[in-house]
Parts: structure tokens; C-alpha cells; sequence
């Protein structure tokens, strides 16, 4: 890579792209807005933890995502939120699981990492939001609600809600996208950093906890950072940022990471995507799913994985 030149990638969901193509697109217009924002804060200098932070926000305040605000809803009626942050350069990881109430789930993971007790769940993140004197939030909105309205007089026969919200109100293929927002960013001075944030699937079990708020789906170190989206059990199951991550520290390019740990995925029946950005600035994704919604920065101009052909295992480098 160029010296001190940063690179980003952010992701907004993964999963089917039957029926949905023209929705897709229309988000296409707000990734680029935000991964441009991103850059260019990471043009200043900012650290990449800072910028990844600075991403999240934006797109947790973005209605379009499952996320912040437009989060899904869960079984119960209510949202509650999860969110991951780990600065590669500190190693050092924190996270928020099950919050409600608050705008942005980054701010408490990100204020946790000085902490010594980096990742609280739903009661101890409610009494951190009054510490940090968060005004309360409410993240529902009319799509989401709707949404939940109808999967309630159908008795939630769904397994999940719809992760990217619809823009008009038709009733939703809940099995068509599910995941989470990511942040992956190397700043001018080499160094990583990557966040993760979720509103969950959907529709779940009162206490079921995301992958975002975990290595499993949220990792970096000073070689690699990697942001997850899918089915959270299924990242889980495969720990897939933490493996990625693990193969590039001990050797392995981060292109062949990804593909190595995507077909082992592939065998197992997986269905998730995940970005992945390493210190020598090697920009990469891959996914199990048709699409994976994500943009990126390579320092010469935005890009975006939506032009790819949907329905294989995608990956791209970008020169050094």
C-alpha cells in the first residue's frame, strides 16, 4: 500500500437478493455517502478507532439498516441492541449486548474500552447509558413497527425479520437479508480497528444474544480486522472474524484467509458475509449468501460490492 494512505470498508447486511435487486441499489447512494465520511475523518489523521466509531454512528442513524435506529424488533415488541468495537492496535476489545433506549450502542462499547470490565449486558448497559448521561432514545419506526405488527397477527411464523427496512410498506420477505452494520478501517499510521453493531434478527427469544458483541463476529489485531453479517449462530459456530483473523497473523494472505474459511463455511451450510481489511492495506470480503451489501474506500475512489455476480463467493484485493 501506499504510506498514510487509510482504507475503508463498511457492510450493511447480507443474505438473498431474490426480489430485492432495485431495493438493494437504492441503498447504494447512502453507503458511498457514509464510507466517504469515513475516509475523509480518517484523512485528517483521526485513529481508526475513531473513524470506525464515527461510521457506526452514521449508519446506526440511518433508518435503512437494522441498526441503531430502525432496528428490528424483537418477539416481545421491543428493541434491544448490540454492538462490538476492537482496536487492533491496542488489541483490545469491548462490547454492549441487549441495550434499549440509546441512539447509538457504538458510544457505550466504544466508552467501555478503557475499562476494565469491557462487555455488559442488558442491565449493566442500561445503568451505563444513565452513567454516561445518554438521553433515553426510542429506535422504533413506523416500518419496523408495522413490520412486527404483521408478524404478530400471523402469529410469527417467521424466523426473523427483514434486516435492510423497507422503503414502502409491502410486507417484508423476512427471510430475505439478516445481519448487522460494520466498520473496518486502517488509518494513516497502519493502524486497525473495526466495529460491529445489531438490532438482532428479529422476532427472537427474549435473552438471545448476537455474535457482534463477541470475536466471533467482530476481531482485529495489528494484522487484520474483520467485521461479520448473516446468521449470528452461524457465525458463532464457525468463529469466523477471530478465525480470519488468526490465519492472516500466522501467514496466510488475507484473500486466501477468506477463502479458505468461506469453503469450510460453504460445507458446513453457513449463511453469513464478512469484510476484512489487513495492515498492508489489502481490501477483502467474502460471503455464503447472494449478496452482501458493502462499500469501500480504496484512497483513489468509492467501490461497492453490489455490481458483483450475485450467488458466488466474491473476493477482491486491492493493490498494494
Amino acid at each position: 500500500m501506499t504510506q498514510g494512505v487509510p482504507k475503508v470498508i463498511i457492510h450493511g447486511g447480507a443474505g438473498s437478493s431474490v426480489g430485492h435487486q432495485e431495493r438493494l441499489l437504492t441503498l447504494r447512494e447512502d453507503m458511498h455517502s457514509i464510507v466517504g465520511q469515513v475516509y475523509s475523518k480518517a484523512e485528517t489523521g483521526a485513529s481508526a478507532r475513531d473513524c470506525v466509531v464515527l461510521g457506526c454512528q452514521l449508519m446506526e442513524d440511518s433508518p435503512h439498516f437494522n441498526a441503531g435506529y430502525g432496528s428490528v424488533l424483537q418477539s416481545d415488541g421491543q428493541v434491544r441492541m448490540s454492538a462490538g468495537l476492537m482496536d487492533g492496535d491496542a488489541q483490545r476489545f469491548s462490547g454492549i449486548i441487549n441495550v434499549s433506549r440509546v441512539r447509538h450502542p457504538i458510544d457505550l462499547a466504544a466508552y467501555l474500552q478503557p475499562a476494565a470490565d469491557r462487555v455488559l449486558s442488558d442491565l449493566g448497559a442500561a445503568e451505563l447509558a444513565r452513567e454516561m448521561g445518554i438521553v433515553p432514545f426510542d429506535p422504533v419506526t413506523d416500518v419496523r413497527l408495522k413490520e412486527w405488527m404483521r408478524e404478530r397477527a400471523n402469529n410469527f411464523q417467521s424466523a426473523m425479520a427483514g434486516v435492510v427496512a423497507e422503503t414502502v410498506e409491502i410486507p417484508a420477505d423476512p427471510e430475505s437479508r439478516r445481519g448487522t452494520i460494520g466498520v473496518v478501517v486502517l488509518d494513516a499510521e497502519g493502524r486497525l480497528a473495526v466495529g460491529t453493531s445489531t438490532g438482532g434478527k428479529g422476532l427472537e427469544r427474549l435473552g438471545r444474544v448476537s455474535d457482534s458483541a463477541t470475536p466471533a463476529g467482530n476481531y482485529a489485531n495489528a494484522f487484520a480486522a474483520v467485521s461479520c453479517t448473516g446468521i449470528g449462530e452461524d457465525i458463532l459456530d464457525e468463529c469466523l472474524a477471530a478465525r480470519i483473523v488468526v490465519r492472516v497473523t500466522d501467514g496466510l494472505d488475507i484473500l486466501a484467509a477468506l477463502e479458505k474459511s468461506f469453503r469450510e463455511a460453504t460445507a458446513h451450510g453457513r449463511d453469513f458475509g464478512a469484510i476484512a481489511l489487513s495492515r498492508q492495506g489489502q481490501i477483502a470480503w467474502g460471503k455464503t449468501s447472494d449478496v452482501l451489501i458493502a462499500a469501500y474506500h480504496t484512497g483513489d475512489g468509492v467501490g461497492d460490492t453490489l455490481e458483483l455476480d450475485l450467488g458466488t463467493l466474491t473476493g477482491v484485493v486491492q493493490p498494494l
